[in-house]
């Protein structure tokens, strides 16, 4: 009997001024923490984690991040975390850092607490990091033993972000439902190498849901800077719905075809998020989705604003020789497209890009 895995973090707070609160919430898992974040992060939020902290006695260290989740930057980190007697691992800000922050509590065997402070990506949640060369081409995914010890999500930050942010979110949650129905129909193993549970499968439709139903609203709030109820629940499932859902149900062509993606440097300055949506489209087109249901996608994607042709992610000259490259790079062993109901090539991946980016222009009124 193959076994059904379902693995989520230890604890999950969310709401307006959550990051106040860190400092009750972390003090029973750590004494010294090393906190590290970026640079615009660092700015927005150093000082009140720190009198957070300072009020439950948890002393911290401050550390910059250097913008790329690779391997130098990891052994930095944690070079400075073990000389300074850190028991436990504080990352705050977006994907990269935090999937850094991880890897750096993984190998130091200490409690991690995630403070995301956009709603871009699934990271905040999962038991996984992916790891990239310096220069930022995928190199890796490094499955990490346990989720987060704690996961805090201050939804009145993540409303003052750029509303780009939540919409990349948006993008990164919308494969969530596809890829965990693919790999369910594949009797594909999920990410801890078990099988997908109901409870996963449900999760991963309702974050769906609830996308097709507030993004739009969620959208129109965050430019504006506020935390209404369809922020929150968008919040919820960019974050934790899309986390457990991919993690616990698995990734396929979406995420691949992203992998794929990061091989052309033209697409390294749009956001993870903005180029799974297009991976989802692809997707959909390489599945042989409804008209009904692709219809769907792209009616979301319009009204929230997300990528829908190969121009959007700055692939602006598409020639056969940088699509195969990224169909390529998508099928190679161990990717995630293996994960699909049936055997997946380089030529079906090719198609399914041109034709997805033409159901995009088509949408759009381009020829």
């Amino acid at each position: 009997m193959a076994m059904k895995v379902l693995i989520a973090p230890s604890r999950y707070v969310q709401g307006p001024g959550a990051m106040g609160e860190i400092g009750s919430q972390v003090k029973g898992l750590a004494k010294k923490v090393l906190v590290a974040a970026g640079k615009s992060a660092m700015a927005a939020t150093k000082e009140l984690i720190k009198k957070s902290l300072d009020a439950e006695g948890v002393e911290a260290i401050f550390e910059l991040f250097n913008g790329e989740c690779c391997d130098p930057e990891i052994n930095r980190l944690k070079a400075i975390a073990v000389g300074a007697g850190c028991n436990g691992i504080v990352c705050v800000g977006g994907g990269k850092v935090i999937d850094t922050g991880k890897a750096v509590a993984e190998q130091m065997h200490v409690p991690v607490v995630i403070v995301p402070t956009i709603a871009a990506t699934d990271a905040p949640c999962s038991a996984l990091s992916v790891i990239y060369t310096a220069e930022g081409v995928f190199d890796r995914y490094y499955i990490l033993a346990q989720n987060p010890n704690l996961v805090l999500v201050d939804t009145s930050v993540i409303a003052k972000a750029p509303v780009r942010f939540l919409i990349s979110g948006m993008g990164d949650a919308l494969a969530t439902w596809f890829e965990a129905d693919s790999c369910f129909r594949a009797s594909a193993k999920n990410i801890p190498g078990g099988y997908t549970t109901a409870s996963a499968l449900n999760l991963a439709r309702l974050c769906y849901d609830i996308l097709m139903e507030y993004g739009e609203f969620a959208k129109l709030a965050v430019e504006k800077g506020v935390a209404t109820p369809a922020v929150e629940k968008v919040i919820e499932a960019n974050t934790l719905l899309s986390g457990i859902g991919f993690e616990s149900s698995g990734l396929a062509a979406a995420h691949a075809v992203h992998d794929g993606f990061t091989a052309l440097p033209e697409t390294h300055h749009f956001f993870h998020g903005e180029k799974v949506a297009f991976g989802t489209l692809v997707h959909l087109v390489l599945e042989d989705r409804s008209t009904e249901q692709i219809e769907e996608v792209l009616d979301f994607c319009e009204r929230v604003g997300l990528p829908m042709t190969l121009a959007q992610i700055g692939i602006t000259d598409p020639t056969p020789e940088k699509i195969w490259t990224v169909a390529n790079k998508t099928c190679e062993p161990g990717m995630m497209i293996h994960n699909m109901p049936f055997p997946v090539t380089p030529q079906m991946v090719y198609d399914a890009i041109i034709g997805a980016d033409a159901l995009g222009r088509a949408r759009l009124g381009q020829k």
